[in-house]
């Protein structure tokens, strides 16, 4: 079953412990653990539902490829890391 994990940053605002969640898509992990963390989806996704621009997420290591639809595959096992984005200079 694939985890999720979320940044520090985000527990500090919410109660986002790793979780269990089964899905095939990024969309499918992410709205499973929405049901249980509802006010978790504000500081993930914008009002269109997409990846907002200071969130990265990883599975299995590699950066998603689709922010707005997030139709990447999930594996049985992967690794799911929901992150902020840091910028600036």
């Amino acid at each position: 079953m694939p985890r999720v994990h979320f940044t520090p940053n985000l527990k500090r605002h919410l109660e986002c412990p790793p979780k269990d969640v089964h899905g095939g898509t990024l969309r499918d992990v992410l709205e499973h653990v929405f049901e249980e963390n509802p006010r978790l989806r504000g500081y993930v996704l914008d009002d269109r539902g997409a990846v907002r621009k200071h969130v990265a997420i990883f599975v299995a290591g590699a950066m998603i490829g689709d922010r707005r639809d997030l139709t990447d595959p999930i594996g049985a096992d992967d690794e799911v890391y929901v992150m902020q984005a840091l910028s600036g200079g």
